[in-house]
């Protein structure tokens, strides 16, 4: 296996971090990231090619798409999101955190997003446009990496650079949801309760995961 260069976050000034990676992002390349939940590898949104690679590194089936880490509210909407009164709700009282919306933009093409409760991510992805896409650094159907260790030996010899942040701070994936129907559906279960999209969105919640 070749090991893509390491950046340790804490060896060099913020700044530096987001800096390599973001080169390395708007170049073309993969990263791996840590997150708030497990760590991730990130492409730059809207870059075709790069998004292919991601697919390829993951063997992840191309008709699951991947989600979008935004840096913040701001850039969700700048994205052409226009949220529901739930959807609203979710996005002020769960962001930033291990909550991803699956959200309308413009036209009706729905993408997922999140806003990480980790602050070097989200100035990355500002640093890169306001969204990345970022999907969980492992090959799909194994176990989420919860380390950068991990990332490597899975995705290694696919990506270009690994940000190394330490232990994983949650190590749950973040829970997928879509509201439609005036319900909230959870696709996928994670680290956000039910209980808590109920009281939070104030409407039902169902699970969605074969709808």
């Amino acid at each position: 296996m070749n090991t893509p260069p390491v950046i340790r976050t804490n060896a060099l000034a913020e700044s530096g971090v987001i800096a390599s990676a973001a080169r390395v992002l708007r170049a073309g390349g993969l990263a791996v990231v840590p997150t708030d939940t497990v760590y991730g590898v990130a492409v730059r949104w809207g870059d075709a090619r790069a998004l292919e690679r991601l697919y390829q590194a993951k063997a992840r089936d191309a008709r699951k798409p991947i989600p979008c880490l935004a840096s913040g509210l701001a850039a969700v909407r700048a994205a052409g999101v226009s949220p529901s009164a739930v959807e609203e709700r979710l996005m002020v009282s769960l962001w930033p955190g291990p909550l991803t919306i699956v959200l309308a933009i413009g036209g009706g093409t729905r993408e997922g997003f999140r806003v990480p409760d980790h602050g070097l991510v989200c100035r990355l992805a500002a640093a890169c446009g306001g969204v990345m896409r970022v999907t969980s650094a492992n090959v799909s159907g194994e176990p989420p990496a919860l380390d950068a260790a991990d990332a490597i030996r899975a995705l290694g010899d696919s990506v270009d650079l690994v940000l190394d942040d330490g232990p994983s701070r949650g190590g749950v994936p973040s829970t997928v949801v879509r509201v439609d129907d005036g319900v909230i559906r959870v696709l996928r279960p994670g680290a956000i309760t039910p209980a808590v999209l109920a009281r939070v969105g104030r409407v039902p919640v169902v699970d969605g995961q074969d709808g």
